[in-house]
């Protein structure tokens, strides 16, 4: 059975299919890319769940396939949780990782260390064709540091040091991100949906 990613985000979509297939799970995983373009919908809704259903359904509703979407970005405390689901935007409209991220750094650039607490989020959501929904979240705790290192991951992973590590999420294997990642943790708490897909196909 194909299960639709609905992400243009082609690291994203690739980091879902290896969680999916180290679960051994057989599912077709397919991003939008793979798929005949349409229209994707305006992401307006106010928190990370709804933004995941409002990609989820458009998914299912154009393709007719089940769709996992999520929302994911980080909150920084000292900023009242933004960017939160801002996060990809935050520099704005057709803002680089590059853009969002510096401008973040320039905000908290005065805040000490123990101040710069902050987590990644991932709600995900799957849209089945016969109208059932899941949603779910799952947090990545750290703190949120002064200068970019490393060149795994993208978005914010080169200036987030989960808690328990000293590296950044930029310089961990994506096997060792996988482990520890908001984005891992959601998948694995979605599998048990994902392999009923995959008894039904």
């Amino acid at each position: 059975m194909k299960l639709l990613i609905a992400s243009g985000n082609a690291k994203k979509v690739v980091e879902l299919r290896r969680l999916v297939a180290q679960a051994g799970l057989s599912l077709d995983v397919v991003g939008l890319a793979d798929e005949p373009p349409y229209e994707e919908p305006a992401e307006d809704g106010d928190t990370f769940e709804a933004n995941a259903l409002i990609k989820a359904r458009a998914g299912t509703a154009v393709t007719g396939l089940p769709t996992l979407a999520d929302d994911s970005g980080i909150e920084v405390d000292v900023l009242n949780k933004m960017p939160g689901v801002r996060s990809a935007r935050w520099a704005g409209p057709g803002a680089s990782d590059t853009d969002n991220l510096e401008l973040l750094l320039r905000q908290i650039a005065d805040v000490e260390p123990a101040r710069r607490r902050g987590r990644f989020v991932c709600a995900m959501a799957l849209v089945r064709p016969n109208g059932t929904e899941e949603v779910l979240r799952r947090t990545m705790e750290g703190v949120v540091i002064d200068a970019p290192r490393g060149g795994n991951g993208f978005g914010y992973d080169p200036i987030f040091v989960t808690d328990g590590h000293s590296v950044t999420n930029a310089e961990l294997s994506p096997d060792e991100k996988d482990a520890v990642s908001h984005r891992g943790q959601a998948v694995r708490a979605m599998l048990p949906l994902l392999a009923r897909l995959e008894e039904q196909s």
